[in-house]
């Protein structure tokens, strides 16, 4: 058997976040689509928020993939995702009042899930019943992510698809509407949902949305066929993941390296690099256990340096979010579940002018000590972070762009990052433009 080595293949890059999200993927993906003819969102929805600075200009995507702000770049929106019609479409039109060819580039699966007001319902009469009965909040955005998925699992969800059949729509519709009213005027206390403004709502949405439909995972190979590089962007973070986060507090989807093929319908051999995202800190909004957080109120204080410093909001719900040292067991776990190739290391400059920085290398539990962040959320609430403690900068790095222009102690931090982890740093961020990268393995370069 001979190979033709004259046909073009592209390359394909995997964008995760390695932490609990809020890690600054969409700017690193908005930087690496200059080097891509497609991006893919293959999980979550839009519960992601993705905040890109291009030029001094701020934009907040949460569900159209980062590749928008390119021109010719191809955006689609795999079947691992789940769309709400109505926040779809206002993103779409408010990227259209700034100018941007969207229609022509987008193209969403149509096997995703849709959000449905039922779902919104839910998940919130769901919180609340939480927060009444005492056994706390999970922290969901509100957004109905969680129930939409849940009827994805139980094979009763409405999916894009089915909006191009208007009976079959609403025979689902009425079905779907009669299970969950139960819930919401039972268990739940909450207001009933009436049947005719969602079906009015979802026609009409889909006379703009039919044309937008097609194949993702064909679109992709054909991509990678003709020699096209495509990157998959991921949403949340690994310690997010449905699976492998630190469940219940975690989000719907699998966020994780290994679902960015299933996410989008192409096989796993189609991921060349996988680029872990983390932040040069710790992070995280919501509830669940955090190992290294500090305390983000007293002035003067590290934590609230990082998070004032680190504008630290999350982009969807405006939560404050919690902030800590870096944590290497939790990257450990990350790097461990989505076999990363190099990281991207962001806001690094948000550590500039503290005396000292701390890392914590191990966690203390139960007389033991543990390396990897552990599986369960009670062990891990019960961990003690070990740290150590390297000395801090003065100097800015905002805005470099060279490795060799880091004072010399932000260069032994990251590299001593770097040993912690076993893995090398492909780029560094050094602000929230997407001029403001240092590259040292370029991705697309490096498969």
């Amino acid at each position: 058997m001979t190979t033709d080595r004259s046909i073009a293949r592209g390359r394909n890059v995997v964008v995760v976040g390695t932490q609990w999200g809020d890690e600054g993927k969409g700017k690193v993906v908005d930087w690496l689509t200059d080097h891509a003819q497609a991006v893919v969102r293959f999980q979550g929805g839009h519960n992601a928020g993705h905040t890109l600075v291009i030029r001094g200009v701020k934009t907040a995507l949460q569900l159209i993939p980062s590749g928008v702000m390119r021109e010719a770049v191809a955006c689609l929106i795999g079947n691992g995702v789940v769309v709400d019609p109505s926040h779809l479409l206002g993103e779409i039109a408010r990227l259209e009042t700034m100018g941007l060819d969207v229609r022509s580039r987008l193209l969403i699966s149509e096997s995703c899930p849709l959000i449905l007001p039922l779902h919104v319902a839910l998940d919130a009469a769901r919180e609340a019943l939480r927060e009444s009965s005492g056994s706390g909040k999970i922290g969901t955005t509100g957004k109905g992510i969680g129930p939409a998925y849940e009827d994805k699992v139980a094979r009763r969800a409405l999916r894009m698809q089915d909006l191009k059949h208007p009976q079959r729509f609403e025979t689902k519709l009425r079905e779907l509407v009669a299970l969950h009213n139960e819930a919401l005027g039972g268990y739940l206390h909450a207001q009933r949902l009436e049947l005719q403004p969602m079906l009015d709502a979802g026609l009409k949405a889909a006379e703009h949305l039919v044309p937008l439909m097609g194949d993702v995972g064909s679109r992709i190979a054909q991509a990678h066929g003709a020699g096209h590089n495509v990157l998959f962007e991921g949403a949340q973070g690994t310690l997010l993941d449905i699976d492998h986060g630190t469940y219940p507090y975690v989000t719907s989807s699998n966020c994780v390296a290994g679902n960015a093929a299933a996410g989008s319908g192409v096989g796993p051999q189609m991921l060349h690099h996988v680029l872990g995202i983390t932040k040069a800190y710790t992070t995280r909004v919501g509830g669940g256990p955090f190992p290294t957080e500090l305390p983000i109120d007293a002035p003067g204080t590290v934590g609230h340096h990082l998070s004032t410093v680190g504008q630290e909001r999350g982009v969807v719900t405006g939560r404050a979010r919690r902030c800590g040292w870096l944590d290497a067991p939790a990257l450990r776990r990350a790097m461990l579940i989505n076999g990363v190739s190099g990281l991207c290391v962001t806001k690094l400059d948000v550590l500039d002018g503290l005396s000292e920085v701390k890392i914590c290398v191990a966690y203390e539990h139960g007389g033991r000590r543990l390396d990897i962040l552990p599986l369960d959320a009670d062990e891990i609430a019960a961990c003690r972070p070990v740290y150590e403690t390297l000395p801090g900068w003065r100097e800015t790095t905002a805005g470099l762009t060279r490795w060799e222009q880091l004072p010399a102690r932000a260069r032994a931090y990251l590299e001593r990052m770097r040993a912690l982890i076993d893995a090398p740093i492909d780029m560094v961020s050094t602000g929230p433009d997407r001029e403001h990268t240092i590259v040292l393995r370029h991705p697309f370069r490096t498969c």
